[in-house]
C-alpha cells in the first residue's frame, strides 16, 4: 500500500462521513419528529429504524464507491439513490395509509417498535434494489 492509497483511502471516506452525515439531516429535517430527541428519550422504535436507516445508506454508499472510479460521481450517485429511496419510501409508506391504515410515520413516534422495524426495513429493502443497479 503506497501513501497515495491511503490518503486516498482517507479523502474517499471522509467524503462518504460528510455525505452520509447530510443525507441523514436531510432525512431527519423531512421526518414529522425529532431523531435525536426521541433516541434521548428512548424511543426503541425512532432508534431501530434510524440504525436501519443508516444501514441502508451506508449500504448505498459503499456500492457507489466500489462501482466508481470518481469520488464526485459516486458521492452524486449516492445522493441520487437517496433521493430515489426517499420518494420509494414515501410512496410505500402512503400505500400502507390507504391499503392498511397503517400509519408508521406515528407508531414510530409512538414508541411501537414494530413499526420502526418496518419503516426501517423499506430503507434497507430500498437500498437492497438500488445498490443491486449500481
Amino acid at each position: 500500500m503506497t501513501i497515495e492509497n491511503v490518503v486516498g483511502t482517507l479523502l474517499w471516506t471522509a467524503a462518504g462521513a460528510v455525505l452520509l452525515f447530510v443525507l441523514m439531516g436531510i432525512d431527519a429535517y423531512f421526518t414529522k419528529y425529532k431523531d435525536m430527541a426521541e433516541m434521548k428519550k428512548g424511543n426503541t422504535a425512532v432508534t431501530v429504524r434510524f440504525v436501519l436507516k443508516l444501514v441502508a445508506q451506508g449500504y448505498i454508499l459503499s456500492r457507489s464507491i466500489v462501482t466508481s472510479d470518481d469520488l464526485g460521481e459516486a458521492l452524486l450517485v449516492s445522493f441520487i439513490s437517496f433521493v430515489i429511496l426517499f420518494v420509494l419510501e414515501w410512496i410505500v409508506e402512503f400505500a400502507f395509509r390507504r391499503i392498511g391504515d397503517l400509519r408508521l410515520d406515528e407508531g414510530v413516534r409512538d414508541g411501537i417498535v414494530g413499526h420502526g422495524l418496518i419503516a426501517g426495513s423499506l430503507h434497507l429493502v430500498g437500498a437492497m434494489i438500488i445498490g443491486s443497479c449500481l
